[in-house]
């Protein structure tokens, strides 16, 4: 079996707290967040639709006769700013946040691996009659408690 501890780190607690502080930070310097509803994930302004954007932005300052008297058109030019503004460091925190997950995913895996492999071995040490080795895989056992036997046809 090849290594599988990809990750070998200690975090220690003041890192975990000066992490906490540095997201935090972050957080204070974003207090404009929101958070979108389940199920509300509309999209209108994606890559696709960033040269229309461009476009209608040239046409309102040029053509101003065609803004509908309900738009605002300085939270036009706000929304206009914050997007290229976001845009300068949304990127990093995707990956940051990406980088973040699949660490956790694969520190996961590593602690499942070596706890499957001790599952293991107290199967083979409870064939072999170790002492406390089949209480030990019974109570593990829970976890994987197989498949459920098909019932037995009834005898005549």
């Amino acid at each position: 079996m090849a290594n599988d501890n990809r990750i070998s780190v200690t975090i220690t607690d003041p890192n975990v707290a000066d992490i906490i502080g540095h997201i935090t930070a972050i957080e204070n310097l974003l207090p404009f967040l929101i958070s979108r509803d389940d199920g509300d994930n509309t999209v209108l302004l994606g890559e696709k639709s960033v040269g229309f954007d461009e476009k209608c932005a040239g046409y309102m300052a040029s053509n101003p006769d065609y803004i509908p008297s309900y738009i605002q058109v300085a939270e036009v030019l706000k929304d206009r700013a914050a997007r290229a503004q976001i845009l300068k460091f949304l990127p990093r925190l995707h990956l940051l946040a990406s980088k973040a997950d699949d660490t956790f995913d694969v520190v996961g895996n590593e602690i499942m691996l070596a706890n499957l492999a001790y599952y293991n071995t107290t199967a083979d040490a409870a064939k072999r009659g170790r002492a406390g080795a089949s209480d030990i895989h019974d109570d593990l056992a829970t976890r994987y408690p197989g498949r459920p036997s098909k019932p037995q046809p009834a005898k005549p």
